[in-house]
């Protein structure tokens, strides 16, 4: 029996809060990126040995009939032709890799995973073989165990019955860390059809293992059996309804034969509608970050008391509320955001300050051939690619003697508006802060969640009420998204 998107999206936010969640990737998710699947790889290959490999189910063993007539040439050239080509990134593995998981699993010999990560700006500690799994790569942020190997090196691809059969002599450090982290770490499989001799014998003695026990739960996606494809349709363009009905029934099965392992089934009716699923996560997950976009020389409106006890006391109102801060260290707002953000995580024994607090302040000198703008700009993607809601405060600096806006907030509101970010500017606080309110206001739709807050962020300078009003905001981005 499949489960709700909705329960199942809820279980993934509870354990990505609780960092405790790992992704296992099969070849549905490269596919995204123009790779073929297993069965694709080695269409070739049963054609040279007079087999149709749409009829074929064993796919290892159509592998080890090859290598048993020709060696493993052949089958390594596949290997590296298909997987060593340029491949575009994939909206699923885009998504992954903005979420905080720090383990990966796969099947794959493409680079996908791991080249998306990289490029997200994360350190990647890559296991390709047994020998790595001893080895730490400082300041790692994810791991990705390649169990089945990669396409650099396709004489030790897991392929053949004999690759399978000497899996637990080569390989059993592999074996020995998948079982313990499965039943560790919550699992979202992706692109996975079940049909790995590996895996199952994994998740088999892992349920033997703890027998008596209910299995930790685990999550994985199917596309429903759908009469609108194209290979039920017979010559005539009537519906081969036997077809249909057998593949559904080995469907529903296979579903509830997972459930033994502890693995719930989301049906979804396309593909896309995973892209959709994992969107919503990390919407939901990031709406929890606010990032706080402001710098003053002056406060206009408010004295600087005033403008201290709003910035202070609203940050201490945010931690308190359990929300992360991210804050670039604006001058005149971030040293007070960063006091009243503390004093809310000390006051509270059981809160750690890096899991409320992220403070960047900018690079000061120019780097890497690249002058200070392009830093600043690059930097300014990478902070607010993390956040979900954006809060603008003032925006003035001096220049020459003479106070002018804040420029770099505005590139802010861009990046947040490209990147749709919910924004919540807190117009009576002036400057930059304004122009912003003001574009905002006049796109009211699109920015639904703040028409009953409009007029208070309009014109309201009591300190009280604008928080008040700011967390009644993110409140109403919650229960929506």
């Amino acid at each position: 029996m499949s489960i709700s998107v909705g329960t199942f999206e809820r279980a993934a936010l509870k354990d990505l809060r609780n960092n405790n969640l790992a992704i296992f990737a099969g070849a549905g998710l490269s596919r995204g990126s123009g790779f073929v699947d297993w069965r694709g790889l080695l269409r070739d290959i049963a054609e040279e040995l007079e087999l149709d490999i749409n009829k074929e189910f064993d796919l290892v063993s159509v592998a080890q009939y090859h290598f048993n007539a020709n060696g493993r040439q052949t089958i390594n050239e596949a290997i590296v032709e298909e997987f060593q080509r340029n491949a575009t990134r994939n909206a699923n593995m885009n998504l992954l890799a903005q979420l905080p998981i720090d383990t990966y699993w796969t099947t794959n010999y493409d680079s996908i995973i791991e080249d998306t990560l990289n490029d997200s700006g994360k350190i990647v500690d890559k296991k390709i073989d047994s020998s790595q799994m001893k080895n730490y790569k400082p300041n790692r942020d994810v791991v990705v165990y390649k169990m089945h190997g990669d396409k650099e090196f396709p004489d030790n691809a897991v392929i053949t019955r004999d690759d399978y059969e000497r899996y637990n002599v080569e390989r059993s450090a592999f074996t020995t860390q998948l079982k313990g982290e499965l039943i560790a770490k919550t699992f979202i499989f992706i692109g996975f059809s079940f049909e790995d001799p590996n895996l199952e014998q994994i998740l088999s003695k892992i349920r033997i293992d703890l027998l008596g026990d209910s299995p930790k739960n685990h999550y994985c996606f199917f596309r429903k059996v759908n009469k609108s494809d194209e290979h039920y349709k017979n010559p005539d363009g009537s519906i081969n309804e036997e077809n249909f009905y057998y593949d559904k029934v080995k469907q529903d099965l296979k579903i509830k034969d997972l459930i033994r392992y502890g693995i719930k089934s989301i049906l979804v009716d396309e593909y896309k509608d995973i892209t959709n699923i994992l969107s919503n996560i990390e919407k939901k997950f990031k709406a929890n970050k606010v990032f706080i976009s402001g710098s003053a020389e002056e406060y206009g409106n408010y004295s600087e008391d005033e403008a201290r006890g709003l910035l202070h006391n609203l940050s201490k109102s945010l931690i308190s509320n359990n929300h992360h801060i991210i804050s670039g260290f604006g001058l005149g707002v971030g040293s007070y955001v960063i006091n009243g953000a503390l004093e809310e995580i000390f006051e509270n024994k059981g809160k750690k300050i890096n899991d409320y607090l992220t403070l960047r302040p900018f690079p000061q000198f120019e780097s890497g051939g690249n002058s200070l703008k392009e830093l600043w700009t690059e930097y300014r993607k990478e902070m607010i690619s993390d956040a979900g809601v954006m809060i603008f405060l003032f925006g003035n600096k001096l220049v020459d003697g003479e106070i002018v806006e804040a420029g770099g907030m505005l590139e802010e509101f861009q990046i947040a508006k490209d990147n749709n970010k919910y924004i919540i500017p807190i117009g009576s606080t002036g400057y930059i802060t304004e122009r912003i309110f003001k574009e905002i206001k006049s796109d009211l739709e699109k920015y639904w969640y703040l028409k009953n807050s409009i007029d208070i962020l309009e014109s309201d300078t009591d300190p009280q009420n604008i928080i008040s009003e700011i967390n009644k905001i993110i409140e109403v981005i919650r229960r929506r998204v």
